[in-house]
Protein backbone atom coordinates (compact mmCIF):
# COMPACT_ATOMS: atom_id res chain seq x y z
CA UNK A 1 0.00 0.00 0.00
CA UNK A 2 1.49 3.23 -1.00
CA UNK A 3 1.98 6.03 1.63
CA UNK A 4 -0.11 9.10 1.33
CA UNK A 5 2.43 12.19 2.06
CA UNK A 6 2.02 14.51 4.69
CA UNK A 7 3.04 18.24 3.99
CA UNK A 8 3.72 20.44 6.79
CA UNK A 9 1.95 24.18 5.74
CA UNK A 10 3.66 26.96 6.77
CA UNK A 11 1.76 28.00 9.82
CA UNK A 12 2.10 24.38 11.20
CA UNK A 13 5.52 24.52 10.24
CA UNK A 14 6.34 27.74 12.04
CA UNK A 15 4.32 26.14 14.97
CA UNK A 16 6.64 23.62 15.09
CA UNK A 17 9.47 25.62 15.58
CA UNK A 18 7.80 27.50 18.56
CA UNK A 19 7.69 24.13 20.16
CA UNK A 20 10.86 22.87 19.53
CA UNK A 21 12.53 26.27 20.78
CA UNK A 22 10.11 26.03 23.89
CA UNK A 23 10.46 22.40 24.91
CA UNK A 24 14.56 23.01 24.33
CA UNK A 25 14.64 25.68 26.32
CA UNK A 26 12.74 24.69 29.26
CA UNK A 27 13.80 20.47 29.11
CA UNK A 28 16.51 20.53 26.63
CA UNK A 29 17.50 19.37 23.49
CA UNK A 30 16.60 15.66 24.22
CA UNK A 31 13.78 16.06 25.34
CA UNK A 32 13.20 18.56 21.92
CA UNK A 33 14.34 16.28 19.90
CA UNK A 34 11.88 13.33 21.24
CA UNK A 35 9.05 15.52 20.72
CA UNK A 36 9.22 16.42 17.49
CA UNK A 37 9.61 12.99 16.36
CA UNK A 38 6.75 11.79 18.30
CA UNK A 39 4.86 14.04 16.60
CA UNK A 40 6.46 13.50 13.16
CA UNK A 41 5.39 9.44 13.67
CA UNK A 42 1.80 10.40 14.13
CA UNK A 43 1.49 12.72 11.51
CA UNK A 44 2.96 9.74 9.17
CA UNK A 45 0.05 6.79 10.98
CA UNK A 46 -3.06 9.78 9.96
CA UNK A 47 -3.48 7.86 6.63
CA UNK A 48 -3.44 4.65 8.71
CA UNK A 49 -5.85 5.67 11.15
CA UNK A 50 -3.56 4.46 13.70
CA UNK A 51 -4.23 8.61 15.09
CA UNK A 52 -7.90 8.55 15.63
CA UNK A 53 -8.94 11.92 14.45
CA UNK A 54 -12.16 13.88 15.02
CA UNK A 55 -14.08 16.37 12.75
CA UNK A 56 -13.00 19.96 12.99
CA UNK A 57 -16.28 21.54 14.68
CA UNK A 58 -18.37 23.22 12.18
CA UNK A 59 -17.91 26.79 14.52
CA UNK A 60 -14.13 26.59 13.14
CA UNK A 61 -15.67 27.15 9.48
CA UNK A 62 -13.77 24.92 7.61
CA UNK A 63 -13.23 21.25 6.84
CA UNK A 64 -10.54 19.05 8.42
CA UNK A 65 -9.81 17.08 11.14
CA UNK A 66 -7.77 17.35 14.61
CA UNK A 67 -6.31 15.17 17.15
CA UNK A 68 -4.81 15.57 20.35
CA UNK A 69 -1.07 14.84 20.46
CA UNK A 70 0.37 15.32 24.64
CA UNK A 71 -0.36 18.66 25.15
CA UNK A 72 -0.86 19.78 21.09
CA UNK A 73 -3.89 19.73 19.19
CA UNK A 74 -2.89 18.88 15.27
CA UNK A 75 -5.12 20.07 12.76
CA UNK A 76 -5.14 18.80 9.21
CA UNK A 77 -7.01 18.15 5.95
CA UNK A 78 -6.58 16.60 2.99
CA UNK A 79 -5.58 18.85 0.50
CA UNK A 80 -6.78 18.86 -3.59
CA UNK A 81 -3.94 16.51 -4.34
CA UNK A 82 -4.95 13.76 -1.69
CA UNK A 83 -1.93 14.13 0.24
CA UNK A 84 -2.78 15.25 4.30
CA UNK A 85 -1.87 18.93 4.89
CA UNK A 86 -0.61 19.56 8.50
CA UNK A 87 -2.14 22.90 8.72
CA UNK A 88 -1.62 24.19 12.15
CA UNK A 89 -0.78 22.58 15.81
CA UNK A 90 -1.73 24.22 19.03
CA UNK A 91 -0.70 23.89 22.54
CA UNK A 92 -4.51 22.92 24.67
CA UNK A 93 -4.17 26.19 26.62
CA UNK A 94 -3.91 28.30 23.26
CA UNK A 95 -7.46 29.89 22.60
CA UNK A 96 -8.35 27.50 19.83
CA UNK A 97 -10.77 28.59 17.21
CA UNK A 98 -8.74 32.31 17.10
CA UNK A 99 -5.47 30.76 16.76
CA UNK A 100 -6.65 28.33 13.93
CA UNK A 101 -8.88 31.20 12.07
CA UNK A 102 -5.46 33.21 12.00
CA UNK A 103 -3.65 29.77 10.75
CA UNK A 104 -6.03 29.43 8.04
CA UNK A 105 -5.73 33.24 6.93
CA UNK A 106 -9.75 33.46 7.85
CA UNK A 107 -9.01 36.72 10.32
CA UNK A 108 -11.18 36.47 13.79
CA UNK A 109 -15.22 36.93 13.55
CA UNK A 110 -16.71 39.92 14.85
CA UNK A 111 -17.77 39.41 18.51
CA UNK A 112 -21.20 37.98 18.75
CA UNK A 113 -20.92 36.10 15.43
Amino acid sequence: MATVPVRVQESASYRIDEIYRYTRDRWGAQQADRYIVGLFEVFDSIETRATPSRPIPAEFGIEGYFFRYERHFVYWRRLSNGDIGIVTILHERMHQIERFREDFGLGARPAGS
